[in-house]
C-alpha cells in the first residue's frame, strides 16, 4: 500500500488505519461521530495526499478541456474552479473532477485517488496540438481545513484576504512560509479551503494548522467522518453513487453539463437523455425505522426489484438513517416510497429533498 507523508503523524495521534484505494489511510482518531459533529460545530483538518493532481498546459489545452469536461471552461474567469464529470462517448462516468483555471493556457486538474492511472491515460490519448500534460499527483500535497472556523484558523497564518476568496474560487499564496494554492473548495457541506503544496511540507503545515486550531477545538478526521459529511451535503462519491456505467444525467447532474459550448465527449448522449428521459435516475431517501441501508442493496417496489442503493449512513447531524439510491423515474417525486432489502427484511424508505443538509445561511 502507498503511504502519504503524513502517516507517522496519523499513526502518533491513534488512528486506525486501513487501505482504501491502494493507500493506507486514517478511518478515524476518535468516533466517526465525534470527527463529524466537530466538522460541523468546529473545525477539522483532512490528509488528502492521496487525491491525484494534473498539469494541463499549452496554446490548445482550453480546447482539448472542452472537449473531454462537461463543464464550459471557456466561460470560467481566471482562479476560478469548476466541478465536473468527464464522459466517454457513451455518456458515461469516467471519472469527476475539479477543473482549476489559472489562465487560457494553464489548468490544474483534480482527479479521484482510484482513478489517477485512468484518468491520466483517458486525457493523454484525447491531446490535441499543442499541449501537455503533467501528472504531479505524487509530488503534490493536499491539506483540507474544513468547519465553521476553517476561515478564522487559516487567515492566522496568512496575508492572504481569505474572506475575499469566493466559494469555488482559489489564489496563490504564503501560508506559513510554505507556497499554496489556496481553494475555497471542500467535501464536507461546511465552508473551508484546500491548500495544495510540495508534498514535503505536509508534515510541518499539518502541525501549524493544528496549532493554530487548538483553542478552536480542531481535529484530525478520517475517512469514515468524510464520507458522512459528504452524503449529508449530497456531494458524488465515485464507484458509488457515479461510476462507469452512469450518466451525469441518470445522477441529477444536469447542472454540470453545458449543451450550449457546442459539441463534447458523450454530448450527443447526453443530449437525447435530456431530452427524452432515462431509465433510471438518483434520488435521497430516509428510513423511518431499522438500520441503514449500504452500497449495494436492493430496492424494491410492489415486490420487484427497480434499483439498488449507492450510500447510505445514520446521519449524526439529522439524527436519522439516510442514503441514495437508483431508482425507475416514476419514484423520483418528493414523498415517493419503495422497500430496501437490508439484510434479508424489507424496509420502507421515502424520498426526500437533497442535500440532506446545508449549512446556516448556505443557498440552493
Amino acid at each position: 500500500m502507498k503511504k502519504t507523508p503524513l502517516c507517522a503523524v496519523h499513526e502518533a495521534l491513534g488512528a486506525r488505519m486501513v487501505e482504501f484505494g491502494g493507500w493506507y489511510m486514517p478511518v478515524q482518531y476518535s468516533s466517526i461521530i465525534d470527527e463529524h459533529q466537530a466538522v460541523r460545530t468546529k473545525v477539522g483538518l483532512f490528509d488528502l495526499f492521496h487525491m491525484g493532481e494534473f498539469w494541463l498546459n499549452g496554446p490548445t489545452a482550453m480546447k482539448t478541456l472542452q472537449k473531454i469536461v462537461c463543464q464550459d471552461i471557456e466561460a470560467l474567469s481566471d482562479r476560478q474552479i469548476a466541478y465536473t464529470p468527464m464522459c466517454r462517448p457513451d455518456g458515461t462516468i469516467i471519472d469527476d473532477l475539479l477543473v482549476y483555471r489559472w489562465s487560457m493556457n494553464k489548468y490544474l486538474l483534480v482527479v479521484n485517488a482510484s482513478n489517477i492511472d485512468k484518468d491520466f491515460r483517458w486525457i493523454e490519448s484525447q491531446l490535441e496540438g499543442n499541449v501537455k500534460l503533467e501528472n504531479r499527483s505524487s509530488t503534490m500535497g493536499l491539506i483540507a481545513i474544513q468547519g465553521p472556523f476553517a476561515q478564522e484558523i487559516l487567515q492566522k497564518l496568512t496575508r492572504q484576504n481569505l474572506k475575499a476568496i469566493k466559494y469555488y474560487w482559489f489564489t496563490g499564496g504564503k501560508v506559513k512560509g510554505i507556497e499554496c494554492i489556496i481553494s475555497r473548495t471542500g467535501y464536507t457541506g461546511e465552508d473551508g479551503f484546500e491548500l495544495y503544496f510540495e508534498h514535503e511540507h505536509c508534515e510541518i503545515l499539518w502541525k501549524n494548522l493544528m496549532e493554530a486550531g487548538k483553542d478552536y477545538g480542531i481535529k484530525p478526521i478520517g475517512l469514515g467522518a468524510r464520507d458522512t459529511l459528504r452524503l449529508e451535503a449530497r456531494l458524488m462519491l465515485y464507484g458509488n453513487d457515479i461510476h462507469d456505467s452512469t450518466t451525469p444525467i441518470e445522477a441529477n447532474l444536469d447542472w454540470t453539463v453545458k449543451m450550449a459550448k457546442g459539441p463534447f465527449t458523450g454530448s450527443d448522449i447526453l443530449k437525447k437523455q435530456k431530452e427524452s428521459g432515462v431509465q433510471k435516475t438518483l434520488v435521497g431517501f430516509e428510513l423511518d425505522k431499522g438500520p441503514a441501508a449500504r452500497h449495494g442493496y436492493t430496492i424494491f417496489k410492489n415486490g420487484k426489484k427497480i434499483g439498488e442503493v449507492t450510500s447510505g449512513t445514520f446521519s449524526p447531524t439529522l439524527q436519522k438513517n439516510i442514503g441514495l439510491g437508483y431508482v425507475t423515474p416514476d419514484l423520483k417525486a418528493i414523498g415517493s416510497t419503495f422497500d430496501i432489502d437490508i439484510r434479508g427484511k424489507m424496509y420502507k424508505a421515502t424520498v426526500i429533498p437533497t442535500p440532506f443538509y446545508m449549512r446556516p445561511g448556505q443557498k440552493k
